[in-house]
């Protein structure tokens, strides 16, 4: 059995809190929840729900990368929102940053997230590592 390694770039935003950006096991990489924050100020995107979601992606796309992953390895994602209401922007923009990968997904209306986040997403994705 393969001993979990953390994954960690600094292309996406530092944990802020006891955590890994990712951690790979086996052939399977679990990517903790992505905000809408960009790496290089530590804010969240200006735009509001829009650039908050493009960041969030962008984000997971940097810690895919780090493990050397793409979308098309995703298998499931989770995608937080605060406010229901953003569910057909946050769609449209998660289906074309996505493309071509379909992963699995739920998504969750939550009262809050951290730092007045609107949306937060996690991801498990699949690697060769392992197999």
């Amino acid at each position: 059995m393969s001993v979990p390694t953390p994954i960690s770039t600094l292309t996406a935003p530092a944990a802020i809190g006891p955590y890994s950006q990712a951690m790979q096991s086996g052939n399977l990489l679990f990517c903790s929840g992505q905000l809408g924050m960009d790496p290089a100020s530590g804010r969240l995107a200006d735009g509001g729900i829009a650039a908050e979601t493009k960041q969030a992606i962008m984000n997971l796309k940097a810690i895919l990368r780090a493990a050397g992953c793409t979308v098309s390895d995703i298998i499931k994602t989770t995608v937080y929102i605060t406010d229901m209401s953003d569910f057909p922007l946050v769609n449209e923009i998660y289906e074309e940053l996505l493309a071509p990968a379909k992963p699995a997904r739920a998504c969750i209306a939550v009262a809050a997230l951290p730092k007045g986040a609107r949306i937060e997403i996690d991801a498990i994705a699949q690697t060769d590592v392992g197999e």
